[in-house]
């Protein structure tokens, strides 16, 4: 057990504590149907009200492994349908440290051609961040660093988006959250302002995503995206996913992390209004060979509610 610790406190001194990289947002591998999550601007472009959940568990068998749980809502208002409305909750925990997001996106959409639709998106919110340090294994116990814990430090957020769409294409380019934020360590009693470590800072993500849907037949669709993440201070992410849609209702797909991960996906359209998803990813990284790591789960639940004439004629994809 004492090198399960010995690896997560590595991580996350890596990743939350001074000296660290930049601090990423939550990851997802079912990311096309999760859109609204890094995109404010997707905010009703499905046409009606959907509801989604995901829950993510990563680095199965890594005690303090990363965890995320995420509940969006949206819906077009209006007749128009021009205007659209979204609320997300992301909540992401990881080690020693409990972070949960929560936004208010709103978008307009504007005819561009008889296809082709332009979401423009804002989102506003806010983050709470938490950190026990007594859940971590440390090398000196004495450590002023560790003394005092972190409890609902709440930072603002606000972000935008683009997004372009037909009904077989989508684009969009974003920033969830313009804000960067340094949770600094108030009970340095330096008197030196420099040797003030900060324990977490939020940085900029930028957010890249599109995909295309290709009709193969008539029962079989391919439906390739792209997903990439840019944050200053960290290694570029980029997802490249494959996916095939049957009969309108059972997708299998895989996906590819860069140098990072691959990955499984399937499915199943149960009703018109009900979707579910299965993702499993096994890293390719070093951290992946370990005995320890069973991998990554992820499972999206997905409800939407039509009105009695607003079936979906042409079925939106994604």
């Amino acid at each position: 057990m004492k090198i399960i610790h010995i690896i997560i406190t590595i991580v996350l001194l890596n990743v939350v504590f001074h000296n660290s990289y930049a601090q990423q947002d939550a990851q997802y591998t079912q990311y096309m149907y999760n859109t609204i999550s890094v995109n404010p601007a997707y905010a009703g472009s499905r046409g009606v009200l959907s509801i989604m959940g995901l829950h993510r568990s990563q680095w199965v068998g890594l005690d303090g492994a990363p965890r995320t749980q995420t509940l969006t809502i949206n819906t077009p208002m209006g007749t128009n349908e021009r205007l659209g409305l979204g609320l997300s909750i992301v909540n992401d925990e990881i080690g020693p440290t409990d972070e949960t997001y929560f936004g208010i996106d709103f978008s307009y959409t504007i005819p561009l051609s008889e296809r082709g639709k332009l979401s423009l998106g804002i989102k506003a919110g806010g983050h709470l961040l938490n950190v026990d340090f007594q859940r971590l294994s440390q090398f000196n116990g004495n450590d002023a660093l560790f003394e005092n814990n972190i409890d609902n430090k709440f930072s603002p957020q606000i972000g935008v988006g683009f997004y372009y769409h037909t009904d077989k294409f989508y684009f969009g380019l974003s920033a969830p959250s313009l804000l960067e934020t340094n949770h600094f360590d108030e009970s340095s009693t330096s008197s030196d302002s420099e040797a003030v470590s900060f324990l977490a800072e939020e940085r900029i993500n930028y957010y890249l995503i599109t995909g295309y849907v290709f009709d193969l037949n008539d029962n079989l669709k391919f439906k390739p995206a792209v997903l990439g993440k840019l944050v200053f201070g960290a290694p570029l992410q980029v997802d490249v996913s494959a996916n095939f849609l049957m009969y309108e209702r059972l997708t299998l797909g895989v996906a590819y992390r860069w140098s990072a991960a691959v990955t499984g996906q399937i499915g199943f359209q149960i009703s018109d209004a009900l979707m579910i998803g299965l993702a499993y990813d096994r890293e390719t990284t070093e951290l992946g060979q370990t005995q320890f790591n069973d991998g990554s789960y992820e499972v999206m639940l997905r409800f939407e509610l039509f009105k009695k004439y607003n079936r979906m004629l042409t079925p939106r994809f994604f």
